[in-house]
């Protein structure tokens, strides 16, 4: 497994820009597809977007494509989530995730949260309008 910290999170005007970091310890970060996944108050975990181990495949949901990005350094083993034009709506606390598989799979697979191996504690992201 994987040990996961998130950074980045903030308070930000709406239309803002924040940008989130994972950085991850432990066995080679490569083998690792990751995710990011967000959780409002009451709400189920969702899941943002998602990147494969070498980094060449990426896929981001439909509420945040265009507007947030996923990337990955695996030689500083941290992935990150550029986030921009942030909406009210975005406010929520964001997780990293880690799965013991270095490439994307099925849609159904990646923004699956059961699909994950391992989690970070989550950052906070508030967007104020």
């Amino acid at each position: 497994q994987v040990q996961l910290v998130e950074s980045g999170g903030g308070l930000v005007q709406a239309g803002g820009s924040l940008r989130l970091s994972c950085a991850a310890s432990g066995r080679t970060f490569s083998n690792y597809a990751m995710g990011w996944f967000r959780q409002a108050p009451a709400k189920d975990r969702e899941f943002v977007a998602a990147i494969s181990g070498g980094g060449g495949h990426t896929y981001h949901s439909d509420s945040v494509r265009g507007r947030f990005t996923i990337s990955r350094d695996n030689a500083k083993n941290t992935v990150y989530l550029q986030m921009n034009v942030l909406k009210p709506e975005d406010t929520a606390v964001y997780y990293c995730a880690a799965r013991r598989a270095p490439g994307l799979g099925p849609t159904t697979t990646m923004s699956s949260y059961d699909s994950y191996d391992s989690w970070g504690q989550g950052t906070q992201v508030t967007v104020s309008s």
